[in-house]
């Protein structure tokens, strides 16, 4: 007995798609059928065009299907609005740069800055085929930054910024850690990561050294108790483990072991000042490593030189790439970050293209917790994919679809994104929100900003 065909609402045919799926299957003229949020089909085209009966079809020819891409750390506010701004004078040392410029910057936010800030970040995302982001855990007015991302349809993990040690020995610490703990339970209260949630919130730490053990631990169990993640900057310069090792005595990922919050729903950022005996404790405990390249290049961390990420994926180490809000551009990402550690181990056959994919697609998707649903193009999954539009002079003919997409595309040849089965680009202009309008408000807000914290622009060249 002949099946009826099966009812979708869009089909994409004719599309060449790099599933990710387990057997990496690339499909020729392939197509691909969404149901709501969820891909329902998966094959070649002339298959499901007989199998399939959608109340939209697109014409995929000359496009490449990807799943949606993952930022692993980008700071969605502030830097939207500031990045122009040079932070800092040339006599600054890095901690001074930070205390008396860009954490001032960032506090120095409105609400409704923050909303626009996101709104810019995750438009900007978008248009690179970023579908899912990790924010970085310096998000102060929250309900405001959600309200703002809901608008634009991405999916992302949130958190408000948290520190809760005291620094001061007047301070109270007992005080200080239960505030702290206090903003954890009430963000993942009222954002919760459950039924397949767009936007939720997590136990997001700032690291370094800007939290105490009670509130490691309380992020931990709430991870644990809640099915999410503790996401945390950790060691991108020598600075981390020095002071790790004068409080403590141990290095900082030895001390995280030490106290148990080490796990495999522990994600740190940077690490670039890890040595060897951390490397094992981070194979070990399953936690995963996000790397930054923009971010460690331009910030000197040194990764070149000392750098461990070729290691930490010899020993399993789920691997991620952020943009750390320096670039919206994750594809640029991770061709930069195999760049960097081809010219420094003088091998030009680590971190081949295939790695470079996979880094911004099915690792983050696992190191996430959200295998199941993000980072490849198969049945039941997401709808959260990405059209690329091949009828450029950087593509060129089509030998090698996935190589050619991790090392030679112009990262700005995104044509169309679904998130949940919703368009939210098409032709590269958003189909939610108003571009020019929200750059407007970017322009506006960022100057506000700057204006309130009273720092001097300094810029390289004089200004007629």
């Amino acid at each position: 007995m002949t099946q009826p065909p099966m009812a979708a609402d869009l089909l994409i045919a004719g599309a060449t798609l790099l599933t990710m799926n387990a057997d990496r299957h690339v499909i020729e003229d392939g197509a691909l059928a969404i149901r709501d949020d969820r891909i329902v089909a998966v094959g070649k085209r002339e298959a499901l065009e007989r199998e399939v009966t959608a109340r939209q079809i697109i014409d995929g020819r000359g496009f490449v299907l990807t799943p949606g891409f993952v930022d692993g750390h980008i700071h969605i506010t502030g830097d939207p609005l500031t990045r122009g701004f040079a932070r800092g004078a040339p006599d600054d040392s890095w901690n001074d740069k930070l205390q008396k410029w860009v954490i001032p910057i960032f506090k120095a936010q409105t609400p409704e800055e923050e909303r626009i800030a996101a709104q810019c970040a995750a438009l900007a995302m978008i248009r690179y085929g970023t579908t899912t982001f990790i924010e970085a855990g310096t998000v102060i007015h929250l309900d405001a930054v959600m309200d703002g991302l809901a608008e634009t349809g991405i999916r992302g993990r949130v958190g408000a910024w948290v520190e809760g040690r005291a620094f001061d020995p007047s301070q109270d610490q007992a005080q200080l850690s239960a505030k702290a703990i206090a903003i954890l339970e009430s963000e993942i209260e009222r954002y919760p990561d459950k039924g397949g949630a767009r936007l939720s919130a997590w136990p997001i730490l700032v690291g370094h050294s800007t939290n105490s053990d009670d509130v490691w631990r309380a992020a931990k169990a709430l991870a644990d108790d809640k099915g999410l993640r503790v996401s945390a900057h950790m060691s991108p310069r020598a600075g981390d483990p020095e002071w790790f090792l004068a409080k403590y005595g141990r290095r900082p990922l030895e001390h995280l072991a030490d106290i148990g919050v080490m796990g495999a729903n522990v994600l740190l950022t940077h690490l670039a000042a890890i040595d060897h005996s951390e490397l094992d404790i981070l194979a070990k405990s399953g936690a995963g490593a996000i790397h930054c390249p923009h971010a460690a290049m331009q910030g000197g961390f040194g990764m070149a030189k000392i750098g461990l990420y070729p290691e930490m994926l010899e020993r399993g180490v789920n691997v991620l790439l952020g943009t750390d809000g320096l670039a919206a551009d994750i594809l640029s990402s991770g061709r930069l970050m195999a760049s960097l550690f081809r010219d420094a181990r003088g091998d030009q056959d680590i971190f081949p293209p295939a790695t470079i994919l996979e880094l911004m697609t099915i690792s983050p998707a696992r190191a996430m917790g959200m295998a199941d649903a993000i980072g490849s193009l198969e049945v039941g999954m997401k709808a959260d994919l990405v059209m690329h539009d091949t009828n450029l002079p950087e593509w060129g003919p089509i030998f090698d679809c996935p190589a050619q997409l991790a090392l030679s595309a112009p990262p700005g040849g995104v044509h169309s994104v679904w998130v949940d089965g919703v368009r939210l680009l098409d032709a590269g202009r958003s189909t939610v929100i108003d571009e020019e309008q929200l750059m407007a408000d970017v322009r506006a807000a960022g100057r506000a900003v700057i204006a309130r914290t009273g720092l001097p622009n300094r810029t390289a060249w004089p200004v007629l």
